[in-house]
């Protein structure tokens, strides 16, 4: 501290000044977090900030990384990302492998815990989950593919059918013998309830919410249902209501009235791997903050992406649960919204004004 002059660095956090980016971080004590000087959060009081050389004296503090401007990032190099990409190009090609922590922490000369952090940073996953979706995939066109689903499982790398049964078949949103015959059994309740942005239908599995979207019509929310899952049977949601769903309901309704700013809710959706690195990632950023489809796209350390980045955010068909009216474009228009770019504002809107309680 003593090598820091505290009242440069306040300037510069109040001018958002990227210029001291990587020179200094700042931590803010009421949230919890530490930043970057141009961290585009609203500006906190001063009395709760305190400055730091590097990232590594603030989480001695405490502190953790702010999701919006991600330090860390700001020192990931060049090198960093060649790295971890010669890994991922080998995990890639050899999905059907289990490697451990410390093979691929060792083809850095990397010890487990610096490779875990510096995977994370780049990629936005930790190894295993990358691993889980490389198998996922191919368990996927093996399940299609293979003449039996014993072939598809082994085939995929896993060690056991059973393994499958409780990993992989929540990612799948279906059991694997399901996912072979198109979504054939898989049961589907909903219901359409009302809400201060229209009709709301939410549909769902007993594993969790597969289906939350605005429409003007029950009719025509109905038909996106079918559509979305066109081999699954749709039953009404019958009454009384199993509590888990009454549940799922009231967090929903708190989240539209203003009175809670994010929703935890389980989910049981299908996605392909790169869907589900961009959708866990709009889950991480703070409710009443947005980023731009670049910025979620170097979040997920694939900054050309950008286009994909925006077609992943148009197929999520759980609204508010993943929260893709955080995304908007880089000069600052709200872009695209699967639901109406009305919607998208007052969603925003609720969860700035929630932000500020």
């Amino acid at each position: 501290m003593a090598m820091l002059n505290v009242d440069a660095c306040w300037e510069s956090v109040k001018k958002r000044d990227a210029s001291g980016d990587g020179s200094f971080f700042f931590g803010v004590l009421t949230t919890g977090v530490y930043c970057r000087p141009s961290c585009p959060c609203r500006l906190p009081l001063r009395k709760n900030v305190r400055f730091y050389q590097t990232p590594q004296d603030a989480e001695r503090d405490g502190l953790r990384p702010c999701l919006r401007c991600r330090p860390l990032d700001r020192n990931r190099t060049d090198r960093d990302v060649r790295r971890i990409r010669k890994v991922c190009r080998y995990m890639q090609a050899h999905p059907d492998k289990n490697p451990k922590l410390a093979q691929l922490s060792g083809m850095l000369g990397l010890s487990p815990f610096h490779f875990q952090r510096l995977f994370k940073a780049v990629t936005g996953v930790t190894p295993r989950q990358y691993a889980d979706a490389l198998r996922l995939k191919q368990l996927k066109g093996g399940l299609r593919n293979s003449l039996s689903i014993s072939d598809a499982i082994y085939g995929a790398g896993y060690s056991s059918s059973s393994r499958v049964y409780e990993r992989a078949a929540t990612r799948l949103g279906m059991t694997p013998k399901r996912y072979r015959r198109g979504g054939e059994g898989v049961i589907i309740t909903h219901v359409t309830v009302q809400s201060p942005m229209g009709r709301l239908m939410i549909g769902a599995t007993d594993r969790g919410l597969s289906f939350v979207q605005f429409g003007d019509s029950e009719e025509k929310l109905l038909a996106e249902l079918a559509l979305e899952y066109p081999n699954a049977t749709l039953e009404p949601m019958p009454k009384p209501y199993p509590p888990p769903f009454k549940d799922w309901i009231a967090a929903l309704n708190r989240h539209l009235a203003g009175e809670q700013s994010h929703n935890d809710l389980p989910l049981d959706v299908r996605a392909t791997a790169f869907q589900m690195r961009v959708w866990n990632y709009l889950q991480s950023i703070p409710s009443g903050e947005l980023q731009s489809y670049s910025e979620v796209a170097a979040g997920i350390g694939q900054p050309s992406a950008t286009r994909a980045v925006a077609r992943a955010c148009a197929a999520n068909c759980v609204a508010m649960v993943i929260p893709c009216h955080r995304v908007i474009r880089g000069n600052g228009g709200l872009g695209g919204y699967r639901w109406g770019l009305t919607r998208k504002r007052m969603l925003i809107d609720i969860e700035r004004r929630t932000a500020k309680r």
